[in-house]
């Protein structure tokens, strides 16, 4: 089943925007609980405080004030989103935000072909409460700051200086997301009225300039479903804010992580715990998981999110029980991993590895959620 096949849409727009295939799948009700593909978690947590399951393991890469392994660099406070990027040596890097006020920032961590740390260093300072953001196709990292007067920044691995995206607009940032088929970028927005908003470059792929808009939603009876169209709205006030466009625009609960795959946009709301995709080719919008229609679930305080090779959706908890929970392609959500002893914390940064094999977050207050953050690899036989 390909990845993109948890949407639903009309019949007319599904045969048109993903062909016959999708035709099989096309009547599917939100995500329910079930078995995970890779079985149960250990009842008992490993030596790094993890419960995975069989087959997996974990080690340490970064802990809040202390120098990452085999480097001078010392790591930053409150870890929050990141992403993972290909380097040309065979090797890779992690980026990772620092979401404290005013000496916030971003930094990133390189492994080398065989996963050795083999460097790390600042790549963004001086910032305030840079939550998640997300990664390009050309190599940058876009760090998003979380507060009203919030930008984005489009970071460097390559020892350049960060730019403030000023046309990316001025809110409450959560995650971004690239489309590089229909070269735009999707936007979240932390507020228990954010909007949910795309940004159209002048002359993709530079995020100097270009057009700023947010979703207008046209539901359908249940609120699972919609068709999104978009209104322009300015880039120094969020829209919900702005008494020009707040009526024209669609709220939503506290928007979080924000992940592009398949010609998918996959985005969730903490305030009322649900995972929903949106697919541009057909300007369909869709509920994919809502945490009230399985009480019994096992995914609530949904939070930052990544798509796996196996088309798997990897959902990280804020709170809760802090496990990161997946959705597969056959809508079933379950457990992969939980965080033992870090009540108070939340997990954050999920990002895989470019061959899929290590999975990396953090738990961004740490032990008992005291404020010592803690990034943490997982390796394993993750489905391709």
């Amino acid at each position: 089943m390909k990845r993109r096949d948890l949407l639903r849409t009309s019949a007319a727009t599904a045969a048109f925007a993903l062909g016959s295939r999708f035709w099989r799948h096309a009547v599917a009700a939100p995500a329910h609980p079930g078995a995970s593909p890779y079985g149960p978690i250990a009842a008992t947590p490993d030596a790094n405080g993890l419960r995975l399951p069989a087959g997996f393991t974990s080690r340490v890469i970064a802990v809040t004030g202390l120098p990452v392994s085999g480097t001078s660099h010392i790591w930053h406070a409150a870890p929050d989103g990141g992403a993972c990027f290909p380097l040309d040596d065979g090797g890779w890097a992690y980026t990772s935000n620092s979401e404290v006020p005013l000496i916030g920032g971003a930094a990133v961590v390189r492994f080398d072909a065989a996963g050795r740390v083999a460097g790390a260093r600042t790549i963004l300072s001086g910032t305030t409460s840079n939550c998640a953001g997300g990664p390009t196709p050309w190599g940058t990292w876009l760090s998003c700051e979380e507060w009203d007067g919030g930008n984005v920044f489009e970071c460097y691995l390559d020892g350049r200086q960060a730019a403030r995206r000023s046309d990316l607009g001025t809110f409450a940032h959560e995650a971004v997301a690239v489309d590089p088929a229909g070269r735009r970028l999707y936007l979240t927005e932390d507020r228990p009225n954010g909007r949910f908003y795309r940004f159209t470059p002048d002359r993709y792929p530079s995020l100097a300039d270009g057009r700023l808009e947010a979703a207008r939603v046209s539901w359908s009876a249940d609120g699972l479903s919609g068709t999104v169209s978009w209104v322009r709205v300015e880039t120094w006030i969020s829209a919900a804010l702005n008494p020009l466009t707040s009526g024209r625009t669609t709220a939503f609960d506290g928007g979080e992580g924000c992940w592009c795959d398949d010609g998918v946009v996959y985005f969730t709301t903490k305030g009322d715990n649900r995972v929903w995709a949106y697919t541009p080719a057909s300007s369909s919008l869709e509920c994919i998981y809502a945490a009230d229609l399985h009480p019994a679930s096992p995914l609530r305080g949904v939070d930052n999110l990544v798509v796996s090779r196996s088309g798997d959706l990897f959902v990280a908890e804020d709170g809760d029980d802090m496990q990161m929970c997946l959705i597969t392609p056959d809508r079933v959500v379950a457990p992969f991993l939980k965080v033992e002893g870090h009540a108070g914390s939340e997990i954050t940064g999920p990002a895989f590895s470019p061959a899929g094999h290590r999975l990396y977050f953090s738990s961004q207050r740490g032990l008992d959620g005291i404020g010592i953050g803690m990034t943490f690899e997982v390796s394993g036989p993750f489905r391709g």
